[in-house]
C-alpha cells in the first residue's frame, strides 16, 4: 500500500482549482514517477467501475472469465441460475487461484489445494479437513465484488460503497439512440502495448487538438468544424459530424460520431453500425496496454466483412499514430525542459475534466476518505476560445 506521507507535495498541489481558461496542467511527475503507479491503483482503479469484458463471454450457464483490476485477480461468473457474479479470484485457504483461464463448470475449484466453491461463492468442499477445529464453512466463502452490466458490457468495482454504474453512465443510451450497442455482435479483440503512462494515452484520446497534425487521414472522415466536447459527472463526450466525402462509414442517423471516455480508462467509440471499446490498463508508471474490442450490427454478410476489414485496418493505422505520439510525449514529460502546460479552451476541456477527476481521487485518498470520488461540476458545453 502506498504511504500517504510520501505524497505531501501532491497535497500541496491540490489546493485550489483554477477555471479552464486560467488552469495549468498537472505536474509531469504524475506521469513519470514510479510512486504514482501505486497511487493510481489505490486512489483511482480500486474505486471506479472497470470494464472487464462483454456478456458474450458468459453466454453459457456456469461459465466464467478471469480479469485483473487494480492489481487484484478477479473472476466473473454466470451462475447456474443465470445471475452475474464477481469475486476476488483468491481461495480463502491460502490465497491460491480459483481459475487461471476462462472456463465453465458447476463449481470453482482452487488450483492449489482443491477447495471447491459453489458459483454463488459459498464454500462447498474442503479436502482432508476432519481434524481442524473451530471451523465454519460459512465464514470462508468467496469475497464478492460489485458487478453490473450496461449494453452487454460488464463492469466491476472493488469499492463496496461505489455509486451505481447506471449513475456513472447516465444519459449515454438516450443520447446515442436508436443505436443499441448491446445488440451488436462481438467480432474481434486487439491489444496494443504502449510505452507511455496510462494517463498520457487517455488524455490523447480526450482531445481533437492533435488530429490535424497527427491523423491527417481522419480529416477526410470528420467535419472538424463541427467538433465539440461535452462533460458530465463521470464522463466526457466528443462529437463530430461525418463529412460528405466518400469514406468507409455510411451516413446514417445524421452521420454523427460519438467518442465517450468514462473515467478513468474506458472508451466507447460509436460510428454507424459499429462500436469500438477501448480499455487502458496501467502496466507500470511508464507503460500501459490498450485493449480494443470491435462490435458490429452485421458480421455475417460478405459486404459487411469487407467494411469490417477496412474499419479495423483504418483503426490500426490511427492507433499506430497515437502510440507513436504518446511515446514521444512520455519522453517529453521526462525532460528537464518541461513540467506543466496550459489548456486549449476549445479543444482540451475533456483533458481538464479528466485531470480534475484525478486530482479529486488523489485528494480523497490522501485525506483517508472512504466514500466514492466526488466528480467536479460539469463544464459549460460551449467551446468558445
Amino acid at each position: 500500500m502506498a504511504d500517504r506521507n510520501a505524497f505531501a507535495d501532491v497535497a500541496e498541489e491540490l489546493k485550489g482549482r483554477p477555471a479552464l481558461a486560467r488552469a495549468e496542467t498537472i505536474p509531469s511527475a504524475w506521469f513519470t514517477e514510479p510512486r504514482f503507479h501505486q497511487l493510481d491503483s489505490e486512489a483511482i482503479f480500486a474505486r471506479t467501475w472497470q470494464g472487464v469484458g462483454h456478456e458474450g463471454r458468459l453466454a453459457e450457464l456456469g461459465s466464467w472469465f478471469v480479469a485483473d483490476v487494480a492489481g487484484d485477480p478477479v473472476v466473473v461468473v454466470r451462475d447456474r441460475s443465470g445471475e452475474l457474479r464477481a469475486f476476488y479470484n483468491v481461495c480463502r485457504h491460502r490465497g491460491g487461484p480459483l481459475a487461471t483461464a476462462d472456463g465453465c463448470g458447476r463449481v470453482l475449484q482452487c488450483e492449489y489445494h482443491g477447495w471447491t466453491y459453489q458459483l454463488d461463492g459459498t464454500l462447498r468442499g474442503v479436502p482432508h479437513w476432519n481434524l481442524v477445529e473451530l471451523f465454519d464453512r460459512e465464514d470462508y466463502g468467496l469475497v464478492p465484488i460489485q458487478v453490473q452490466s450496461w449494453e452487454g458490457q460488464i463492469f466491476v468495482n472493488l469499492d463496496p460503497g461505489a455509486v451505481p454504474l447506471d449513475q456513472v453512465l447516465r444519459g449515454i443510451s438516450e443520447r446515442i439512440s436508436p443505436v443499441r450497442p448491446g445488440q451488436m455482435q462481438n467480432y474481434r479483440r486487439v491489444e496494443y502495448d504502449v510505452r507511455a503512462n496510462w494517463k498520457v494515452y487517455v488524455e490523447n484520446f480526450l482531445e481533437g487538438y492533435h488530429v490535424p497534425i497527427v491523423h491527417p487521414e481522419l480529416m477526410t472522415l470528420y467535419d472538424f468544424r463541427s467538433y465539440k466536447t461535452e462533460t458530465r459527472e463521470w464522463y466526457s463526450l466528443q462529437t463530430s459530424e461525418l463529412t460528405n466525402e466518400e469514406n468507409i462509414y455510411e451516413r446514417q442517423g445524421g452521420g454523427e460520431a460519438w467518442y465517450y471516455c468514462v473515467f478513468p480508462n474506458y472508451m466507447l467509440n460509436i460510428l454507424p453500425g459499429r462500436l469500438q471499446t477501448n480499455l487502458v490498463v496501467p502496466v507500470d508508471h511508464q507503460n500501459c496496454r490498450v485493449v480494443f474490442e470491435y462490435f458490429y450490427d452485421d458480421i455475417e454478410s460478405e459486404a459487411a466483412r469487407r467494411k469490417i476489414d477496412e474499419d479495423i485496418a483504418f483503426a490500426d493505422r490511427v492507433q499506430d499514430e497515437d502510440i507513436d505520439i504518446c511515446e514521444h510525449v512520455q519522453r517529453g514529460l521526462q525532460s528537464r525542459g518541461y513540467d506543466r502546460g496550459r489548456f486549449s479552451v476549445k479543444f482540451e476541456s475533456g483533458v481538464y475534466h479528466f485531470q480534475n477527476l484525478v486530482r479529486e481521487a488523489y485528494g480523497r485518498w490522501l485525506q483517508g476518505e472512504e466514500s466514492p470520488i466526488t466528480p467536479p461540476e460539469p463544464l459549460d458545453p460551449r467551446n468558445d476560445d
